[in-house]
C-alpha cells in the first residue's frame, strides 16, 4: 500500500517552468505543483515552501536542466554549469534544496531521469539497453543499461552530435552557439524556428523542413542503434508532436539502415509512454533510488 511506502519529493526542473510533487512514487502522488522558471532565488522560494508543507519526506528526487555536474565526487556536485539562462550558472540547485529541507537529495539531469521512468515504467519497459531523446528548445538524451542511468565523465550530450548535411540542404549555419550545425542547431525547436519562420507543426505538410528534419532524426537513431545496439529508442519533446513526423522518421531510419541491424528501426524507435510526466516520474524514482 502506498502509506507503508516513503514520502518522497520530486522536482523537474526545467528551463521555463518547475514541476514539484510529493508522493509515495510516481504511481501515488499526493500534491502536485508547476510554478514559472524565474531568477534562481525566486524559484527556489516557491519550491522549498511547496516542501515545506510536507512533513515527513525521506528523500527528494531532481531532474534538472543542464548542463550540470552530476558527479557527487565533485565539488561541484549539484550545481548547474555554464548555461545562457540568466542568472543560473553556477547555482547550487541540490545544496540550496537539501539545506532548505534537510533532506538526501538525488540530483540528474531532466532528461536522465525521464529515460529512467520510460525504461522502467514506460515505453522500453523490460528492456536491456534503451536511450530516451528529448527534441524540444534543445535536444538532450539519456541512456539506460539493466535499469541504471549511463554516465561518465559529465552526461550525454546527444544533442551536439554532428549528423551527415542534406545533400538538398544548404544556406543555414545552424544556431548552435558551440557547434553551429550540429544536431540540436539544426532540427530543435528554435534552429527550426529560425530557419523557417514557423514551427514545423505549422509548415505546410509537403514542406521540405518535413523531410529534413526527420532524415537527421533518423541519421541520430541509427548512429544509436551502431553505438549501443539498444533495444529501444524513445522520442519524446515538443518537436516530436509534428503530426507525421514520428512516422517519417522511422521510414528514414529504415531507409537507410541497409537491413544491418538486430532488430528493425519500427521495432526500436518508440513513442514515449509517459509524457507529459516522464520527468517528473524519473525525479520519483531518483529519490527511491536513494533509499
Amino acid at each position: 500500500m502506498p502509506a507503508d511506502r516513503p514520502l518522497l519529493g520530486a522536482i523537474e526542473a526545467g528551463g521555463t517552468k518547475f514541476v514539484l510533487g510529493v508522493g509515495h512514487g510516481p504511481d501515488a502522488v499526493i500534491d502536485q505543483l508547476q510554478i514559472a522558471t524565474r531568477d534562481p532565488e525566486t524559484t527556489l522560494a516557491e519550491t522549498n515552501a511547496f516542501f515545506e508543507r510536507h512533513a515527513g519526506l525521506a528523500a527528494i528526487g531532481i531532474g534538472s536542466f543542464g548542463p550540470l555536474e552530476r558527479d557527487c565526487r565533485s565539488p561541484q556536485w549539484g550545481h548547474i554549469l555554464a548555461t545562457p539562462k540568466p542568472g543560473w550558472s553556477g547555482f547550487d540547485l541540490a545544496g540550496t534544496v537539501a539545506r532548505a529541507t534537510d533532506v538526501p537529495i538525488a540530483f540528474d539531469t531532466d532528461v536522465n531521469a525521464a529515460a529512467l521512468a520510460e525504461a522502467r515504467l514506460g515505453a522500453a519497459r523490460d528492456t536491456g539497453v534503451s536511450v530516451y531523446v528529448t527534441i524540444g528548445t534543445g535536444i538532450g538524451g539519456g541512456v539506460i543499461a539493466d535499469g541504471r542511468i549511463v554516465g561518465g565523465a559529465g552526461h550525454p550530450e546527444l544533442g551536439h552530435m554532428r549528423p551527415r548535411r542534406n545533400a538538398n540542404d544548404h544556406g543555414f549555419d545552424g544556431i548552435c552557439p558551440f557547434h553551429g550545425d550540429c544536431l540540436e542547431g539544426l532540427a530543435s525547436g528554435p534552429a527550426i524556428l529560425a530557419r523557417w519562420g514557423e514551427t514545423l507543426s505549422h509548415l505546410p505538410p509537403d514542406h521540405a523542413a518535413h523531410g529534413i528534419i526527420a532524415g537527421y532524426l533518423a541519421e541520430m537513431c541509427n548512429t544509436l542503434r551502431a553505438a549501443l545496439a539498444p533495444d529501444a529508442i524513445v522520442l519524446g519533446g515538443g518537436v516530436m508532436a509534428t503530426p507525421g513526423l514520428f512516422e517519417r522518421v522511422v521510414a528514414a531510419a529504415h531507409a537507410s539502415d541497409g537491413g544491418y541491424f538486430a532488430l528493425p528501426a519500427a521495432e526500436v524507435i518508440r513513442r514515449p509512454a509517459l509524457a507529459p510526466t516522464s520527468g517528473l516520474a524519473g525525479a520519483f524514482l531518483l529519490a527511491a533510488d536513494l533509499l
